[in-house]
């Protein structure tokens, strides 16, 4: 993780101001190294800032955020099985004008359209 990714998350409010060393050297403890793998693994499975800010919330203030944390996932899951219904479409249309132009002959090509399969 680069110095400035923690001083954004530090900002955000989502890691604790941490602790400085005599040489002014930020001092990260274990509760801290957990937060930031927390934050890698929600980043990755594609929540945003505000809502990993949100679990956080919940956790700091003594709760357990396993509730929010499933409604959120559950949220995520429909948005990719949505893109995953737009990428299929999108799929299929490409593949059918590629199929379209590659069974095409070059020379039938009408020089006064940009191009007729699109």
């Amino acid at each position: 993780m680069t110095a400035k990714a923690l001083r954004f998350y530090e900002h955000r409010g989502l890691l604790p101001t941490a602790h400085r060393t005599s040489n002014g050297y930020r001092d990260y403890g274990g509760e801290t190294v957990n937060r930031l793998d927390f934050i890698r693994r929600s980043r990755n499975a594609g929540l945003t800032l505000a809502q990993i800010g949100g679990i956080l919330q919940v956790r700091d203030a003594g709760g357990a955020p396993c509730v929010h944390v499933r409604d959120l996932l559950a949220t995520r899951l429909a948005e990719l099985d949505a893109q995953l219904a737009e990428l299929t479409a999108l799929r299929s249309m490409v593949a059918g004008f590629y199929s379209d132009v590659a069974a095409a002959d070059p020379t039938d090509c009408d020089p006064g359209e940009i191009c007729s399969y699109l």
